[in-house]
């Protein structure tokens, strides 16, 4: 009796690959191949994008002022002192955190260790002398330069305003230090990717050793760019050197560490902690008193705001440096370096050793 040809057998003359596939073979299809990954980073980076849009507008694009500590040599409790500074506060429409100094050397110095961003001077008669500082930020230092003059015109007190501790004249923005912070941030993990990419077969040491070694690199050459070359910045050469490595080596091993617990998806996790999160916040393209009060608390122990804090003091305040923002570095590369040799055997990479060879055990 005759075999049912193909056509009579329902399979389009293919057999068992004729037969059109379930909605679940086709997930399952769908899953196992380059467009399940593909199809999830076009959505990620369609709300990295507003995300990173949104982080940095609305952190920079309209500054306001919370809070700013202010030095104050003299009495305001009465007079044209408590008007003036009544006036800077509605002004404002915020707050001017006084501290009390007995003398304007002593004011000066809690300028250096930027516990007050401006010194109030009002024992000249019905003058109010008001003494900014550009180089604790220049952000707060425009704001209460040109609000000073139109108080003191509505109050009838005569103000003149000084910069005491001006910025470099390369840098007549004071965005070179975040510039700078930013570039390590960024380069830091974006060279931990490209080792995780290119030099894949890397054993768990030896890719610290590297990361440690780009991170020496590239922090030299952005200070000598920077200092040498553009002389946007008269850098502590040493101090801003180790800040840059430290910075990179960080941001470096922040990355490691993601990597080795969440595998292909680490860029999620880093990118929103160094760059939408941790840049915005940092201090260095706003000042902190200018910041939403929550993103100005949360910068500090963030290594961009860490990295930021102590380039600053180390450029602009020599001798007051703190021990705060290389602590903050330090923990975050500390964790970073524990989670990743922890869990090593986790990491995307490494090489196996080579079983010996039985002949060899024979000879």
């Amino acid at each position: 009796m005759p075999e049912p040809s193909d056509d009579e057998q329902g399979n389009g003359g293919h057999g068992a690959h004729g037969r059109v596939p379930t909605r679940g073979e086709r997930w399952e299809a769908f899953k196992k191949s380059p467009f399940l990954p593909a199809t999830v980073l076009v959505f990620i980076l369609a709300a990295a994008a507003g995300l990173f849009a949104g982080s940095y507008t609305y952190t920079m694009a309209k500054p306001t002022p919370h809070r700013i500590p202010t030095a104050v040599v003299g009495t305001v409790d009465a007079g044209h002192g408590a008007a003036f500074l009544a006036g800077m506060e509605q002004a404002l429409n915020a707050s001017l955190q006084v501290h009390h100094y007995p003398n304007l050397p002593a004011a000066i110095d809690g300028i250096d260790q930027q516990k007050v961003f401006a010194i109030l001077d009002v024992r000249a008669g019905n003058q109010v002398l008001l003494d900014v500082s550009g180089a604790s930020g220049a952000s707060v230092a425009q704001v209460l330069a040109e609000t000073a003059p139109k108080v003191g015109a509505a109050v009838g007190t005569p103000v003149t305003v000084t910069d005491v501790k001006p910025l470099q004249k390369g840098d007549p923005r004071g965005l070179a230090i975040f510039y700078i912070s930013l570039a390590a941030v960024i380069i830091g993990f974006v060279g931990a990717i490209q080792l995780s990419v290119h030099a894949r077969a890397l054993n768990p040491w030896e890719r610290i050793a590297y990361t440690v070694a780009y991170a020496v690199a590239g922090g030299f050459v952005i200070a000598v760019v920077v200092d040498w070359w553009l002389g946007a910045l008269n850098l502590p050469f040493a101090e801003s050197w180790t800040i840059l490595t430290l910075t990179m080596f960080t941001s470096g091993m922040v990355f490691t560490m993601f990597n080795t617990l969440f595998g292909r998806w680490a860029m999620i996790p880093t990118w929103g902690l160094m760059v939408l999160l941790g840049n915005p916040s940092s201090g260095g393209a706003v000042s902190w008193p200018l910041l939403p009060s929550v993103l100005g608390r949360i910068g500090r122990w963030l290594p961009p705001g860490a990295s930021v804090n102590a380039q600053h003091t180390a450029v602009y305040f020599g001798g007051h440096q703190h021990a705060f923002p290389f602590l903050v570095l330090a923990a975050w590369a500390l964790v970073a370096c524990g989670v990743f040799w922890f869990w090593r055997h986790r990491h995307p990479g490494g090489r196996t050793k080579e079983p010996a060879h039985a002949g060899g055990a024979g000879a």
